[in-house]
């Protein structure tokens, strides 16, 4: 039935408001697998830049005394007959002025990032959250992971597949891999929509003649970049794939009642890598901020940080087209150097589970859940792979709140963890401050069993749950519902809520009678525990007794795994872990968790804005920010602009807040994938 033309106007702007609203707990859906998959990675060769040299091609350079990688007549001196030069360095010695190498100790990684001209105009505040948000995502990296740094401005290869029509494959041929024609066409190298300047790039050249050491210089080197070991072009822009799942769940669902607007997925972030060293290791890479996570209204600094820190691990190795290439230094004196290839780090288990078995990994893995199975490599995601297929993610059931799990939470809940950081160990291109991991707490010391689909769902681990009962998250500072997700494969678990749930925001204390009668106690030290207090002067109609839900209550440390709590209106008592406990005044009792409370130090609700992971700046690292092609080192590029508002209007706004309000209150709960964590809203 056709609607009259008021009603088909007001539906129509519902719909739109659909597409530019995003809710608070909408999902936040990662894409790194499917756009690494797009991306052709330029790779330095492995020591030669021409390919190795044949026995042939070696006696030729005997006989005609040739520079291998010089253009300088035979007899001229300045140059010398060795074919080694590394294509992503700029040398700043001559080569007939090397010096003996002594191989450097691992340093801090040097991230530079450079802002692209393709790159949105941001206002002032986008600007400065950017800012903010990128300076501490690469402060923590850098002091996290150590690297052979770059000798010598860095910079990056050329594609020769672009640039070269066809490469000389005559092993003999003095130039052999090396290029013959150029294509007429060639203009510049891109990354993910992103024009690398000829600046940060090698030279190119090219070798009419086989075997004639003559060449035509197709681009000259350019400047590089000093005191840079990982060059990060930071792209922010409004793409098609930050709006595909918004507009596909338009398409799909044109009647507002269909939409469930608290699960739609989006996409926040993502990145790849495009740009690999003579070892393999990544020395370039591309992460794209969708606009939108930098506007007022949704933006969160810890969330685009960590997005920032998660993009930045899946580029710096954390990438299923990278596993192959991960080098196996256990015998080598220095990192990166030296190392044996691992060759295939992926196998499934008895179960057929996809994992990563390297020996820190599995080590990891083993402390954490207290177990000597072999079996417990690092197990990866199977949700979106086809069967035998492998993941960038761990698997969400046994590394809950990992910074690389395939789902997060709350940005209070994610953890930079052992295993996660034992992985990056694993590459052989870094040294890891492993002393920096985080307390996971997710499935501690629950046995090589944890996670599989048949524990989860028989309740016999106290991490996992049933039904749709309000309990506690698994870290207890916060209040949660037990739901499921496609991650989960059918099991559950306690996730956060966001309508004023969480136990240490003293703002969320409401003064009603229920919390009255219920004892509740907000603040910085309160936690979440499993509970049926109600005043003993309260009817039992209004909440029975056996009715155990979440609730909020402070608590101290007396020791490791010791503690009291405090109910409104009683004093400190000792609540036995793992044990229950009444209240004078209060009918029912408080359940006491084992093992989560007073045993992770660093494990306790944000102090402020900034430093969401408590880790030491390192002061010899870059984290300037540049940007346009001159090189010119300045904060994030200023706006001369503002961006175009919608041309919704506030009256069509506001009309429409009742529609999307009231689904927003059918979500209960809310969960974000990968990139970033749902923003915290107060109740509307």
């Amino acid at each position: 039935m056709a609607l009259p033309p008021p009603q088909r106007l007001w539906v129509g702007i519902v719909v739109v408001m659909v597409v530019v609203v995003e809710l608070p707990g909408a999902l936040q859906k990662c894409i790194f697998d499917e756009v690494q998959a797009e991306m052709r990675v330029v790779r330095a060769a492995p020591i030669y830049p021409n390919g190795p040299p044949s026995e042939a091609r070696l006696r030729a350079l005997a006989r005609r005394e040739l520079p291998p990688t010089s253009g300088k007549p035979p007899g001229q001196p300045g140059w010398r007959a060795s074919p080694l030069r590394s294509l992503t360095v700029k040398q700043s010695s001559s080569l007939g002025k090397i010096a003996p190498h002594t191989p450097p100790s691992p340093q801090p990684i040097r991230i530079q990032t450079w802002i692209p001209r393709e790159s949105e105009n941001l206002s002032g505040a986008e600007n400065g959250r950017l800012e903010a948000a990128v300076e501490e995502a690469v402060r923590i990296v850098s002091s996290l992971l150590s690297v052979n740094r770059v000798q010598g401005p860095l910079l990056l290869s050329r594609d020769i597949n672009k640039y070269c029509k066809f490469v000389w494959r005559n092993s003999s041929a003095i130039n052999y891999n090396r290029c013959g024609r150029a294509h007429n066409n060639y203009r510049s190298e891109t990354c993910l929509g992103v024009t690398i300047p000829d600046d940060h790039l090698a030279g190119c050249d090219i070798y009419p003649e086989a075997d004639s050491p003559r060449k035509t210089v197709l681009r000259p080197d350019g400047g590089g970049l000093p005191h840079t070991d990982f060059l990060l072009y930071l792209h922010v822009q409004s793409t098609d794939k930050c709006r595909a799942e918004k507009v596909l769940k338009l398409v799909l669902s044109p009647v507002l009642a269909d939409l469930p607007l608290c699960t739609q997925p989006t996409v926040a972030a993502y990145a790849v890598h495009c740009q690999t060293d003579s070892h393999g290791r990544p020395v370039a890479g591309v992460v794209v901020i969708c606009r939108h996570r930098l506007a007022e209204e949704t933006y969160t600094h810890q969330a685009t940080a960590q997005a920032v820190i998660h993009e930045l691990f899946h580029a710096l190795g954390f990438s299923k087209d990278l596993f192959h290439t991960w080098r196996d230094c256990s015998s080598s004196s220095q990192v990166g150097v030296g190392c044996a290839a691992r060759g295939e780090v992926i196998h499934p288990d008895g179960w057929g589970q996809m994992r990563i078995y390297t020996q820190s990994v599995i080590s990891a893995l083993q402390k954490h859940l207290a177990s000597t199975d072999p079996e417990l490599g690092g197990p990866l995601e199977n949700l979106d792979v086809l069967p035998g297929g492998v993941s960038s993610h761990w698997e969400s059931r046994v590394l809950q709140g990992s910074i690389m799990a395939a789902a997060l939470e709350d940005f209070t809940t994610v953890r930079i963890d052992p295993v996660t950081l034992a992985a990056l160990q694993d590459t052989g291109w870094y040294t890891v401050n492993l002393s920096q991991a985080q307390s996971l707490v997710w499935g501690d010391g629950e046995g090589a069993m944890f996670g599989s689909l048949s524990t989860c769902q028989d309740s016999s681990s106290s991490f996992f749950c049933t039904g749709s009962a309000l309990g506690c998250h698994f870290r207890h500072l916060h209040k949660g519902e037990c739901q499921t997700d496609p991650y989960l494969e059918g099991c559950q678990v306690y996730k956060p809520l966001k309508n004023r749930s969480e136990c240490w925001k003293r703002e969320n204390s409401r003064g009603s009678a229920g919390q009255a009668r219920t004892g509740e106690v907000f603040g910085f030290d309160s936690r979440c525990f499993f509970t049926n207090l109600t005043r003993q002067n309260q009817s039992q109609s209004v909440l029975p007794s056996s009715s155990v839900e979440g609730r909020c209550y402070r608590h101290r440390c007396t020791g490791p795994n010791r503690y009291q709590i405090q109910v409104s209106g009683c004093d400190w008592v000792d609540c036995p872990a793992g044990g229950t406990m009444q209240i004078k005044g209060y009918q029912g009792v408080v359940f006491c968790p084992d093992r989560r409370l007073c045993l992770y130090p660093d494990v306790a609700p944000p102090s402020g804005d900034v430093n969401i992971f408590p880790v030491p700046n390192t002061s010899d690292h870059s984290e300037t920010v540049t940007s346009g092609q001159d090189g010119t080192r300045s904060p994030l590029r200023p706006t001369t602009e503002l961006t175009a508002v919608t041309g919704l209007s506030f009256a069509a706004a506001v009309c429409v807040l009742v529609a999307v309000m009231a689904s927003y209150r059918k979500c209960r709960s809310f969960r974000a994938r990968i990139h970033s964590a749902p923003v915290a809203h107060s109740d509307p």
